[in-house]
This record gives structure tokens, sequence and C-alpha cells, in this order.
């Protein structure tokens, strides 16, 4: 199968038939083997009979759906482990992306050899206060905590090689920084396209303020795991060890001062230094403890159950 098409999707019922058609239309005049895969996550419409209906007029539609809402990652997560294409896209279900991209990035993963293929939105549609500002400003610390040079992380419409969705563990609000976790994981050739927008047809957008706020967290997180994820203790325990080094040497300074340099002065309890010293010590023992439980963590971690799928179609 040459493409897999990827959608997560939370009460888009009005889009779904019109997006469905909009692919077919694409997949067929190229002659490419494809798969849609639906991901419904939790929605409170309509969309699941609408993908029930599409499956039995399209062979090639697949859905999954979650019991309850968990997230666009999580989504793609599910659709990742699913697909079975050479070449994965995702997209959203809004009709804001275009399909008409499909072709050309397909050909830049299979005949150019990129891993990833992000789309550009380089002219957008939405409100400049409440999208395209906290966007650029995603976008813009992005690209300064990972080195991956993209334009628009945000865009929903993106190809991958098939090693990398296979690969990378997609969680949390990570889906936007899925460029950073291929990075991370060795698939370095990253590029951008610039593709169409489309203004928001139905419905209301999804992007609000607590989206905004665990992107940046999600952000800092994907930065910590790939230098220290696999090893806390070399940032932990050298902290530790640092702070404990600086405290016990405020103690000998204090004891050699007390007993030898000047011993009729103050109480040691009397002198800052003795606070220093102790403060310092116990934050050194409490930093090399956390390395150490976070060793044995990432030796023990185990695979949780992150979704509960309730119904599967032609999967």
């Amino acid at each position: 199968m040459q493409i897999s098409i990827v959608i997560p999707l939370l009460n888009e019922q009005e889009s779904l038939k019109e997006l469905h058609d909009w692919i077919v239309q694409v997949m067929q005049s190229n002659h490419f083997s494809y798969e849609i895969i639906f991901i419904d996550d939790g929605s409170s419409d309509e969309s699941w009979k609408t993908i029930l209906e599409l499956t039995k007029i399209n062979e090639h539609v697949k859905g999954i759906r979650f019991l309850k809402n968990y997230g666009k990652s999580q989504a793609l997560h599910a659709g990742f482990k699913a697909a079975e294409g050479d070449v994965i896209i995702t997209m959203d279900a809004d009709l804001q992306d275009n399909p008409e991209e499909i072709p050309e990035m397909y050909r830049m993963i299979t005949q150019e050899g990129h891993h990833v293929v992000s789309g550009w939105k380089k002219k957008r549609y939405d409100s400049v206060i409440t999208k395209n500002i906290p966007s650029k400003l995603f976008n813009w610390a992005a690209r300064k905590t990972s080195g991956v040079k993209l334009h628009d992380f945000n865009c929903g419409l993106k190809a991958f090689n098939h090693k990398v969705v296979k690969t990378i563990e997609v969680s949390g609000e990570m889906h936007r920084y899925i460029p950073v976790l291929a990075k991370n994981a060795g698939f370095s050739d990253i590029t951008e396209k610039v593709v169409q927008h489309q203004a928001r047809k139905y419905g209301s957008t999804k992007f609000g303020a607590e989206r905004f706020i665990n992107g940046f967290l999600d952000l800092i997180t994907i930065w910590f795991v790939s230098k220290f994820g696999r090893r806390p203790m070399h940032l932990f325990g050298a902290w530790g060890v640092l702070m404990f080094i600086v405290g016990l040497g405020f103690a000998l300074y204090l004891g050699v001062d007390k007993l030898f340099l000047n011993p009729t002065g103050r109480l040691i309890t009397q002198r800052p230094q003795f606070y220093i010293a102790l403060t310092a010590m116990i934050i050194g023992t409490q930093l090399f403890l956390a390395g150490f439980l976070g060793e044995i963590m990432v030796r023990s971690r185990k695979n949780d159950t992150r979704y509960n799928i309730s119904d599967k179609i032609n999967l």
C-alpha cells in the first residue's frame, strides 16, 4: 500500500463526507493505493455514524473510536499503529488541510528521500489574535529549542516515511512537535512544503488557552527528555554531587575555623554559613536520590494503557 491517511477528529460530523470525497478524488486521479483511517476521539455528535456510513461505500475507509476524548496525540498514536502504507499522511478533519497537496508530499518522501515533510500554511485564514500570533510564538520557541528549522509546527498536514511513525512515541500535546520527536529518534532529513490553507467551513476551532499553555510545557518536556530522559542521573546526580560538595566545603571551613583559627568566636549555629552548608547538603542529597529514582523508573518502565478503544471498523 502506498499511502495511509490518518485523520484524528472530534465533533466534525458535517465535514467528514466532503473530506472523504475530496481525498478519494485525489487518490483515484493519481492512481494511488490507499487507506483512510478516521480516529474518533470521543465525539459527542454523529461523527462515528458518518464514519460507519463511509465504510459501507468505500472499503478503503477504516475507523477507530475512543471511549472518551483522550486528545489528538493519542488519536495519532492509534492511527500510526494501524497504518500500513509506505507513506503516512496526517491531516485535520475540518477541511482546512487541502488533500491536493498529498501527491507532491508523497513524491518528496518516496523520490527525494525525506523522512518528514511538514506543511507550512504561509497564508492563514484564522483569527490573528487568538491563533496566528500564538502559533508564531510557538514556532519561534520550537525552532530555538529543538533546532528543527520549520516555520509551522502546528500544521496538521504532514507526510512521514513509514519507519518514522513506527519508531516515535506521541503523547501529551506533542503531536505538534512530531518533527522534533523524529529528529530525536535519528530521522534528521526533515523539510517543509508551502501548502494552501482553507478557511474553516464548519464548526469552531478546538484551539484555546489550555492547549496554548500545554503546548509550551510539552516543548520543555521534549527538550528535557531528549537530553536526560534516558539517563536522569546525568542531570540530577551531577547537580546533587555539586551541591553536596559546596555544602561539605562550607562545613569543613566552619569546623576548621572553630577548632583551630577562632575557637572563642561565635557558635557555629549563629553563623549563616552553617545554614548554607546544611541546606546545600540536604538539597544535594535529594537531587542525587531523584536521579537514582529516575534511573530505576527508566529501567522498570512499563507501557500503561493510554486510551481505550470502543470500536474498530475494517481493522
